[in-house]
């Protein structure tokens, strides 16, 4: 039996998570405290030896992929497709400005209706997305190899779910990722099977085998 591992790992802080600042595809770069918690995540996960490395091309994501590019020597590839969910014109706008400013659009977001916002995306389209991606490169990833993905912690959930087909009625349950957090995806395969497994979630720790009478 051969396993694979997917790294799903989320950017370092920026100064508009701490400000409460819808991000999306704006492109915010980390803060100070963002850029030490991606040099301590990195030195962590470099002992995984990654096998590929690809990142959104949004510049939070994509610095913290090269802080752990530059201690494996392993060039970190830019996607755009593993970008944040689009929030269109709420990008930039704290959660009260938004509902403020879109006070019929927010009430239809939080009722399941995430089309009311000018230019936004569905998690659904996101997740789509991000899972299509990820499927496309994994093509490229050897038997018992490990890629690490760098990305955004919306897209990173919904991706991870969609990816998993997990009905989308339970995505919900899946809690947000912290900064420069990450789960891991992981494939056992067995002559004419395969299957993906969540292993971990938003945590901050290395993968260890699972010792269970269930495996």
């Amino acid at each position: 039996m051969t396993t694979r591992q997917v790294i799903l790992w989320r950017h370092g802080r920026t100064q508009w998570n701490v400000e409460g600042r819808v991000q999306g595809q704006s492109d915010i770069p980390l803060d100070e405290v963002g850029k030490e918690q991606a040099r301590a995540a990195a030195a962590r996960l470099a002992a995984l030896r990654p096998d590929r490395i690809v990142s959104s091309d949004l510049v939070r994501a994509a610095d913290t992929a090269r802080m752990l590019g530059d201690l494996t020597g392993t060039e970190v590839e830019l996607d755009p497709r593993l970008r944040e969910l689009n929030f269109g014109e709420r990008e930039g706008l704290t959660w009260r400005e938004a509902w403020k400013k879109f006070p019929d659009g927010m009430q239809a977001w939080v009722e399941g209706d995430e089309t009311q916002i000018p230019g936004s995306e569905t998690h659904r389209q996101a997740g789509d997305r991000f899972a299509a991606a990820l499927h496309d490169l994994l093509d490229d990833v050897p038997p018992e190899g490990v890629m690490v993905v760098v990305a955004h912690g919306a897209v990173l959930r919904t991706g991870a779910c969609a990816f998993l087909d997990i009905p989308e009625a339970h995505w919900g349950t899946f809690g947000g990722l912290g900064n420069c957090a990450w789960s891991v995806l992981e494939e056992s395969s067995h002559k004419d099977w395969s299957q993906w497994r969540l292993t971990e979630w938003n945590a901050g720790t290395l993968p260890e085998p699972v010792l269970s009478d269930d495996e």
